[in-house]
């Protein structure tokens, strides 16, 4: 056999390529700041991920000009410590680790963070626009766009490098035509994505155990913002062998997906920190992106940069 036929047509993606690229925006914006941006991460609890997240934001900030202090505080504290951060004009953003209590608590500290510094797009106004596919916070001025969540955006990102968003067509209709199944439907990641895709104008297919739902903004995308639908009896027999761009984000070791479901010829993207795909993925998709945690951290930097410059008297230098 030649080593011609044994290799196949899948390209491996690697997040740092992509990030390499959003780092030439975000470097070219810190550029037109009168001083570093400054970013806040509050740690409190002892989950190793979490702080293997905490150093690697230091360690990327660092790297490329923005300010990051971590706060380590007891979680009891913790809402006070954050709206004092809310008033401190020497604070431009904040970041929670999470889990901190790992219970419905948690969502009233992402409630406590203010919307006007909130890197991670999680306070409730933000995500509210997110979904009624409200893109930017001063409507009809439209010069302040809204905060998107890290990793979603990331995701987003990755497609807009993988040229799978259509830039003929006009912004917030550029994945129209494309039909995708985003497999996990959690609140952090899995529904805002799929949220997004749909409001960008994609079929979008979201799994999760309970089932399928189908995201849309219509026939011809009518709608303002996308539609949800329950599909009945369906599940990713239905959903895969119909999907162009598969995205899979599901904790634990043991999910993997259906490889011989997926069509030919696919892009398949892995959100999870766990493998999704089994190494044959290769044999069927066209392009294989195995994680996004490099592009996440560098969108993060963006939100925060983005933050900055929505305020009027810090929009470039003085």
């Amino acid at each position: 056999m030649s080593a011609t036929s044994i290799a196949g047509p899948c390209k491996v993606v690697l997040a740092g390529s992509v990030a390499k690229q959003l780092l030439v925006e975000v470097n070219a914006g810190l550029q037109t700041l009168d001083r570093p941006p400054r970013l806040h991460g509050f740690l409190a609890n002892k989950d190793p991920a979490a702080r293997m997240y905490a150093d690697w934001t230091a360690k990327t900030c660092k790297e490329n000009g923005f300010d990051f202090i971590l706060r380590e505080v007891d979680r009891e504290v913790l809402e006070d410590e954050i709206r004092q951060a809310n008033t401190d004009d020497a604070v431009d953003g904040m970041i929670v680790y999470y889990p901190v209590f790992d219970s419905r608590r948690d969502q009233t500290i992402q409630w406590t963070v203010s919307m006007y510094k909130d890197v991670e797009g999680l306070s409730p106004q933000l995500i509210s626009n997110m979904y009624q596919n409200i893109r930017f916070l001063d409507p009809p001025a439209n010069l302040r766009k809204s905060i998107l969540p890290c990793t979603p955006l990331a995701v987003i990102k990755i497609l807009e490098y993988l040229q799978i968003y259509n830039t003929f067509l006009d912004y917030g209709k550029r994945l129209f035509g494309r039909r995708i199944t985003v497999i996990n439907r959690s609140e952090v990641v899995g529904r805002p994505l799929a949220a997004l895709l749909a409001n960008d104008g994609a079929e979008v297919y979201s799994v999760d155990v309970t089932g399928v739902q189908h995201l849309s903004r219509g026939t011809g995308l009518k709608k303002q913002r996308h539609e949800v639908r329950d599909m009945e009896g369906w599940g990713l027999e239905q959903c895969l062998p119909i999907s162009d761009v598969v995205i899979s984000g599901v904790p634990g070791e043991s999910y993997k997906v259906p490889t011989e479901l997926i069509r030919e010829g696919a892009v398949c993207i892995n959100f999870s920190s766990e493998k999704n795909f089994n190494p044959d993925v290769k044999d069927k998709a066209s392009i294989y992106v195995p994680a996004v945690g490099k592009v996440t951290i560098v969108v993060l930097m963006r939100n925060l940069l983005r933050i900055v410059q929505n305020k009027p008297q810090t929009n470039g230098k003085a």
